[in-house]
């Protein structure tokens, strides 16, 4: 078995927790690993490693190294980075959440010997996500041009609002008079779209959500689209340049730039253990049926 091992770098504060798992896998001289290039170099002789091991630094590099699993050390953003890495290769994503909310990240940092088990096992719930893919007329993304969270388009250069001018299969949806427009998966429905009134939307429902950021028009609601149709936009503003991004990744655009979102060919797979799922996560993070006067 191997495993591949994904961080952006190793915070003082994590130390005893990488170390902790290392000597986990170390327990296990079958499994051989791939550690991510830039992690393993911040690593500066503070954690040792007992496994055979390689070192992997981009797609095409990680796609060759033919591993069963991926080791994400972080949080939710550690997760989005890394399936920018994995994209395609379909290989499963076990998250451990070192940083705050963890709703994708699903393994506490105090479940590591359990989880270096469940992996030897390969015991575990697999829960495929869809992903979004952004078109444009520039390429500005080139092969990153996915999204696991979201798609967003926003002002940038004035306090001005902008039009953004939506199309759903080529028919007119709406022009949007707001501070910008986002178009959510399921998996993105709990991010920034939740912050803005986006509904909460299951897993593996098919949809996109279209929600409007501090939208002018106060009738303007989200609404929730299947995820089998191309969402294209028309930009209009007082400024030059306008703000794209996709989940964390982001290029500056001018408005004769075409846009259109479509669903993503291929799909990301995260682990979870039995005893977590979207009803445990939306309960435990969100802290839904929590009464606060009680």
């Amino acid at each position: 078995m191997k495993i591949a091992i994904f961080s952006r770098f190793l915070k003082p504060e994590h130390e005893k927790l990488v170390q902790e798992l290392f000597i986990e896998l170390g327990k296990r001289k079958q499994i051989k690993l791939s550690i991510f290039q830039d992690y393993i170099e911040s690593f500066d002789g503070r954690v040792s490693i007992e496994n055979e091991y390689d070192t992997y630094t981009c797609y095409e590099d990680f796609k060759q190294k033919n591993v069963d699993f991926c080791v994400t050390l972080g949080g939710d953003g550690t997760i989005l980075e890394a399936v920018t890495i994995i994209q395609d290769s379909g290989v499963p994503i076990l998250g451990f959440n070192l940083g705050r909310l963890g709703f994708l990240a699903m393994f506490e940092k105090t479940r590591i010997a359990e989880a270096v088990a469940a992996l030897e096992q390969n015991n575990f719930i697999h829960d495929p996500r869809t992903l979004l893919q952004l078109d444009t007329s520039d390429g500005i993304f080139g092969d990153l041009n996915f999204a696991l969270n979201d798609f967003t388009i926003l002002k940038r250069d004035t306090s001005s609002m902008v039009i953004i001018h939506t199309y759903v299969n080529g028919d007119f949806l709406n022009s949007y008079w707001a501070d910008g427009i986002i178009v959510a998966t399921p998996t993105g429905s709990t991010g920034y779209s939740l912050s803005c009134g986006g509904p909460i939307i299951f897993p593996r429902s098919g949809n996109f959500i279209i929600t409007p950021v501090a939208p002018h028009n106060l009738n303007v609601r989200p609404i929730v689209l299947s995820d089998d149709v191309v969402i294209s936009f028309e930009i209009e503003g007082r400024a030059e340049n306008f703000l794209c991004t996709l989940d964390s990744r982001y290029h500056t655009i001018k408005a004769s730039c075409q846009l259109a979102v479509r669903r993503c060919p291929f799909k990301v797979n995260l682990l979870r253990p039995s005893d977590r799922n979207f009803l445990y996560m939306i309960r435990e993070k969100l802290h839904w049926g929590i009464d606060s006067r009680n």
